[in-house]
């Protein structure tokens, strides 16, 4: 009989989530399921980790299994270092963070912890997704995604994702009935323009809350942001060289020496 994949999973949103609960249980179906995540949220982290300060982790009991969970007191990127180097026995076959409440399509890649705990098990040489579902509800309905998150998981096991490479997953919030599919798609060119509405507390003092729009920049009909708004789930491959290869015989016509 052959060994059931390891799967790690994790999210942003923290370990008490209904995303990541519902991924839980999807991620059941498919093998040995060990879940380190956040003890509470953790959006917009990025690719923080934590070392000014103490990180605890404890085993945690949350529903019947038969997964083992343990609520991690840092951000998403500590999760899935300290599962790695301490909960671990072994490496495991795939990691998957999320189910995102919220999209982290195109720009939102950048700050996502979701993505970040995603790109730090691809660092480690792990297949990994990050899935998002583009409601920021606490409450969302989940269950339209879970034929989708099952198809991509299933695909990956099989077929191995490439090397370096993590796929960034986004899925409209919209019926599974009016979703058209599954859509590989590259990053849309396009980013939050943030405000800052300056406000005082009743001592006097200024204080500022983060505002703003998300502006689609790209025409293009290949994006994820295009995929999303067609009634397409997205699928981008995402590298975490940063580097950009195309550049630098440019930048070495400038003569630095």
């Amino acid at each position: 009989m052959t060994e059931k994949p390891l799967i790690l999973v994790t999210n942003d949103d923290g370990i008490n989530a209904p995303g990541i609960r519902t991924l839980i249980r999807i991620m059941n179906t498919f093998g040995e399921v060990v879940v380190v995540a956040p003890d509470s949220p953790q959006s917009g982290m990025g690719h923080a980790i934590t070392l000014n300060s103490t990180l605890y982790a404890k085993q945690v009991y949350i529903d019947d299994g038969p997964q083992k969970e343990y609520s991690c007191s840092g951000t998403p990127a500590d999760c899935v270092k300290l599962a790695i180097r301490e909960i671990l026995d072994k490496k495991p076959d795939l990691c998957v963070s999320g189910i995102n409440h919220g999209s982290n399509s195109s720009i939102n890649v950048i700050y996502s912890g979701t993505m970040s705990a995603a790109i730090e098990a691809g660092i480690e040489g792990i297949p990994a997704i990050g899935f998002s579902l583009l409601d920021y509800e606490w409450h969302a309905n989940f269950e339209n995604s879970i034929p989708f998150i099952k198809t991509i998981t299933e695909k990956a096991l099989k077929h191995n994702i490439p090397n370096d490479v993590v796929l960034n997953v986004n899925i409209p919030n919209i019926s599974k009935e009016d979703i058209k599919g599954i859509k590989v798609c590259r990053q849309a060119k396009a980013n939050w323009v943030e405000e800052f509405d300056k406000r005082k507390t009743p001592q006097g003092k200024d204080y500022y809350w983060l505002t703003g729009k998300f502006v689609n920049l790209d025409g293009g009909e290949d994006t994820d942001e295009w995929a999303l708004e067609h009634h397409y789930v997205s699928v981008v491959p995402v590298q975490f060289d940063l580097t950009a290869h195309l550049h630098i015989k440019t930048l070495n016509t400038w003569n630095f020496k």
